[in-house]
């Protein structure tokens, strides 16, 4: 570095005095010259010492790491980007397997160059929205004209009858950075082969209706509601919703009843028949698959013989 800015001085050095006239003093060209090499040879002599002083030496680790992530900067790990987590990780070994989007393969190989054995994991989380009622199938007390955000939308009681209902207008689709969720009729839904469960959707929706889910199946059942509303009420406005009737838990320990709402237990879900009847036995139809091959979810009964058993506990 010093030497190439020398030599381009004393180019232009040469160059200014093959340019001078005679009598326009040539001496003091060749003194202001020699001073601005002197200067800069200096100030470079002072940046080379400072950068070779002043280095911070890089763990040879971390470089490996954020090689061996992504790179994606998606937030999934809590980390700001993927150069952060690769420090944080090499810090705290128990950090590993914070990388939805990388899964297996990077956590395998983050626990290579630690020189560290994982076990098993778990299944990998995909989120699962708690939610199946498009447009058609909600009750609206007004035409919602505001910010087309679900967050906006939110702050308002009548954006819609249902305020636990997906609102969709696409807060979590714009937070996911691989289009693994589009809005469909009024709904937000997973698209689950492009899914990495980088959790980004399930921390922007604002009525905090995407769970991020074990996925022990390719397609796991879940119920798809969020309300706590009585079953009058939530029947009135949504022909899809929970009405907390309880038949799902009748059937089998792995759907409890709290609040008005079903809830299954998806770290202990296993195919089952009992599992089965009871999402062919809900009224509204509420029970349904989510993932990469699930069936399309069926309707609700035209005239539920639950409806009536829960209205007598309204």
């Amino acid at each position: 570095m010093i030497v190439s800015y020398c030599v381009s001085r004393i180019a232009y050095l040469l160059f200014f005095v093959a340019s001078a006239a005679p009598g326009e003093g040539v001496g003091k060209i060749l003194l202001a010259g020699a001073m601005m090499l002197g200067l800069g040879t200096g100030f470079a002599v002072v940046l080379l010492i400072a950068s070779k002083k002043l280095k911070v030496e890089v763990d040879p680790k971390i470089e490996q790491i954020h090689a061996a992530l992504p790179n994606l900067d998606c937030g999934a790990c809590g980390f700001a980007g993927c150069g952060s987590y690769a420090k944080a990780v090499l810090d705290d070994p128990e950090l590993l397997g914070k990388c939805a989007p990388g899964g297996s393969e990077v956590l395998d190989a983050i626990a290579s160059i630690l020189n560290l054995q994982v076990s098993d994991s778990g299944p990998a989380k995909r989120p699962i929205v708690h939610c199946r009622s498009r447009r058609d199938q909600r009750t609206f007390h007004a035409e919602y004209y505001g910010i087309p955000s679900c967050t906006a939308a939110n702050a308002l009681a009548n954006a819609q009858a249902c305020k636990f209902g997906c609102l969709g207008f696409g807060d979590c689709t714009r937070a996911c950075k691989f289009d693994a969720l589009h809005v469909v009729e009024g709904l937000a839904t997973v698209d689950y082969d492009k899914c990495t469960g980088c959790t980004a959707c399930s921390k922007a929706c604002p009525r905090g209706l995407i769970e991020m889910v074990p996925f022990g199946q390719e397609n796991m059942m879940t119920v798809a509601c969020n309300s706590i509303e009585t079953g009058k009420a939530a029947r009135s406005m949504c022909k899809v919703g929970c009405i907390g009737c309880g038949v799902c838990a009748k059937q089998t320990d792995q759907f409890i009843v709290e609040d008005n709402l079903a809830r299954l237990d998806y770290t202990r879900y296993e195919p089952s028949e009992a599992a089965e009847k009871a999402m062919q036995k809900c009224p509204t139809g509420v029970i349904v698959y989510r993932g990469p091959t699930a069936p399309e979810p069926r309707q609700p009964k035209e005239k539920p013989a639950a409806v009536a058993e829960a209205k007598k506990g309204d």
